[in-house]
């Protein structure tokens, strides 16, 4: 499968999961969503476990390019929230099924020491992401103030994604950052 077809089964993917949870996901299932001939996602992907392997790898991949750092620069608290709030925006709305899809792998892929740990990996460089700003804005023990800030962020996002599409993150997360600052 070249790459640009490996991509559209990888993109299939994580639709489904998204979707319909890790058990729908099947080399079958994909090739057909992703309009592909019968049998490509398991060429590219020789068993379910490489699949998974490779859906993990693909979504850290999306989402270090569309959150770097460079596009999260903050010099001040009222640009910290606003970045998590844009953060939380875009994970909720646009790439709402690649959220879906990453959280059912969290869950799926927990207790699996090899396919789990790309994902905790991943989670890591986005707390050392938030504690670069946080730290950038002068916030006091940085540490447990990215993770209060992400812990806060990661439930409101779950609360939009399975109970209210149109909560509004804000006040929350500017209550929060404030809070934090002031301490």
């Amino acid at each position: 499968m070249p790459p640009a077809t490996r991509d559209r089964g990888l993109e299939a993917a994580v639709e489904l999961l998204g979707a319909e949870g890790v058990r729908a996901l099947t080399h079958a299932r994909v090739d057909e969503r992703a309009g592909l001939p019968p049998g490509s996602t398991s060429n590219w992907f020789r068993t379910r476990r490489a699949l998974l392997g490779g859906v993990v790898d693909w979504i850290a991949e999306r989402e270090r390019a569309d959150f770097a750092p460079a596009a999260l620069a903050v010099s001040d608290v009222a640009e910290l929230a606003e970045g998590l709030c844009a953060m939380t925006e875009q994970q909720a709305g646009p790439f709402a099924v690649r959220t879906r899809a990453r959280y059912a792998l969290f869950l799926e892929l927990a207790d699996d020491p090899e396919l789990g740990a790309p994902l905790r990996q991943q989670r890591r460089q986005f707390e050392r992401w938030t504690e670069e700003m946080v730290r950038a804005v002068g916030i006091a023990d940085p540490q447990p103030a990215t993770r209060a800030l992400m812990a806060l962020c990661d439930g409101l996002l779950l609360h939009r994604l399975t109970v209210d599409p149109e909560l509004d993150v804000r006040p929350a997360v500017e209550r929060a950052v404030r809070a934090l600052a002031e301490s």
